[in-house]
């Protein structure tokens, strides 16, 4: 099966951006979508053959997720079980009969560091639902991690040390994560492959030469790793600051 995941940075624009010819060709059995900057009503997607779930921010015009399914879900959540967190629309989670798909936007510390108690406090609550979530069935958690793992994952570490989604306690939030039973599928597949990006600057020229992070992620269970056949990141595909990463793995659907 394929699973795409994609922060479109206002689905809305991306959709006068060229969204609906890549879904269309990608043919994802599940397709999942971060900062969708919507709230109901505001727009009517007209995809065929596929099951819509949305998750919506209370403030207007921010964050917000949504999944599209070639598969009706056994359950849909929404959210990480969090009150201090759910209100931003930032978490889904389907469950199917092999495995749980939890897709997620994680907060953004901010420039000035503002948020990163509660995005900290988001990291901690998020790993408490998917290993609780584990004790039942495998999980594959994608989505914008806002984070860069390691230098490898972004082309100026050295510069960027310190400074929101490359900072310590963000990226040992990650090895936390790692440590506790998952794989990063990417890096799995290929450990040494440099840059490989998924987020640029819009400033001049920056994508042009490739001058980005790596922040987005198919993270798994590590009993589904023997059975991941492919992790893609589609850095050709414009319409977002972000670009869609895909990931092909041997899962009854």
């Amino acid at each position: 099966m394929k699973l795409v995941s994609w922060n479109v940075n206002g689905l809305r624009a991306c959709t006068n951006k060229g969204f609906l010819d890549y879904f269309k060709e990608v043919n994802a059995d599940i397709f999942c979508v971060q900062e969708t900057k919507l709230q109901e009503g505001q727009i009517c997607l007209e995809l065929e053959g596929y099951k819509q779930h949305w998750n919506y921010a209370v403030k207007k015009g921010y964050s917000g997720t949504a999944v599209y399914s070639k598969k009706e879900p056994i359950s849909v959540q929404y959210g990480i079980q969090s009150e201090e967190h759910d209100t931003e629309g930032r978490a889904i989670t389907l469950e199917f009969e092999q495995f749980y798909l939890v897709n997620v936007y994680t907060p953004n510390s901010q420039r000035d560091l503002a948020r990163l108690d509660f995005r900290i406090r988001w990291e901690d609550q998020l790993r408490k639902y998917l290993l609780n979530l584990e004790t039942n069935k495998p999980v594959i958690l994608c989505g914008d991690l806002n984070v860069a793992h390691a230098e490898i994952d972004l082309r100026n570490p050295k510069s960027n040390k310190g400074n929101s989604g490359f900072t310590d306690e963000e990226r040992g939030k990650m090895d936390e994560l790692l440590q506790s039973g998952f794989i990063d599928s990417y890096r799995y597949l290929y450990p040494e492959q440099e840059g490989a990006y998924t987020w640029w600057s819009y400033m001049n020229k920056v994508r042009e030469r490739n001058i980005g992070w790596r922040i987005d992620y198919f993270i798994l269970s590590q009993k589904l790793a023997d059975i991941v056949t492919d992790s893609q990141i589609h850095s050709d595909i414009l319409g977002s600051d972000h670009c869609p990463i895909v990931l092909d793995i041997n899962l009854k659907f």
